[in-house]
């Protein structure tokens, strides 16, 4: 490709991992998110110690979350991804994202999982299962879910049904995992939707797959590959300018940095467990004496003693 001139409007940037890019296309009433992660996903697979399959499995929907919880206009807002099967490989498979920190883990049968394919299909690893993505809006306390079959040939392939089933939002989602330089892993994502009657307002009740402007953008973000969504060395802006050049505009928001949180709190673990009666509680604790409370996201075990919670 051709080397990267920033045209009037970008900002030549390093290249960026752990970290989210926001576009706008006005002409096309098109918006975009360009998601790369590298540190922050190998800090979250290492609590686990998964096999290859479900890292990537993993890396694929935690770069999903960046994608979508990058669409919060509220701070303090929440989205998580639920998928959910029966029958399957993976029993369930949960990530949430919150004020830019992303955590997830999965749940799956190890012996199932060696006995199937190498590289087994989203219905072998779910079965009939259902994607559940959910907003919740911390200003307003509002909470929006929408439910989709894990139909198709990924997660990616789930996402865009969602957005068209659930929201009437013509959208393409690409996901990309590799083996990062010098060790661990990057994964890398894309998601550009149609809007044509806004962020906000009117329903979109006539909104078109085939609308020529959806079309025109659609088929220029097909172009992006998986070697330049994990290319660590690739700015994200460069990205935008290698898809969208021709455009009269494209308007870049400011880069969103991603990080590892989880929100397990041993304060909060006491308060709840303090709340039992004191038999209760007794009968709670293990041949040691201690109550044990798990995270499934960080992995961590939390001990406590019966008679510190009073």
């Amino acid at each position: 490709m051709a080397d990267y001139t920033p045209k009037e409007g970008y900002r030549a940037v390093i290249g960026h991992v752990d970290t989210a890019l926001g576009f706008t296309i006005p002409a096309r009433h098109a918006r975009g998110r360009i998601v790369r992660i590298g540190p922050v996903l190998d800090a979250i697979l290492s609590n686990h110690g998964y096999p290859p399959v479900i890292e990537r499995l993993l890396a694929e929907a935690l770069t999903l979350t960046a994608l979508f919880g990058t669409l919060l206009k509220d701070v303090g807002g929440q989205l998580t991804i639920q998928a959910q099967s029966e029958g399957g490989i993976v029993d369930l498979l949960v990530c949430d994202y919150k004020g830019g920190e992303m955590r997830g883990y999965v749940r799956h049968d190890p012996d199932r999982l060696a006995e199937g394919p190498v590289n087994p299909s989203l219905f072998a690893l779910f079965g009939k299962g259902y994607l559940a993505i959910t907003f919740d809006q911390a200003a307003t306390g509002e909470r929006y879910q929408g439910i989709v079959p894990l139909d198709g040939a990924s997660l990616a392939d789930a996402a865009e049904s969602y957005f068209s089933q659930s929201e009437q939002i013509p959208s393409l989602v690409r996901l990309a995992v590799a083996d990062a330089p010098g060790g661990g892993h990057v994964a890398g994502g894309v998601l550009i939707q149609h809007l044509p009657e806004g962020e906000e307002g009117r329903e979109r009740l006539h909104t078109r797959l085939d609308h020529p402007e959806w079309e025109h953008v659609s088929l220029l973000g097909s172009t992006l590959t998986a070697a330049e969504m994990t290319d660590p060395s690739l700015p994200l802006e460069q990205i935008a300018w290698r898809l969208f050049n021709e455009e009269a505009e494209v308007r870049v928001l400011p880069m969103a940095p991603l990080s590892r949180g989880c929100r397990c709190n041993l304060d909060h673990i006491r308060d709840v467990l303090g709340r039992f009666p004191a038999d209760e509680r007794a009968g709670m604790a293990e041949a040691d004496g201690f109550i044990r409370v798990d995270c499934a996201f960080c992995a961590r075990s939390f001990p406590i003693e019966p008679a510190s919670l009073g």
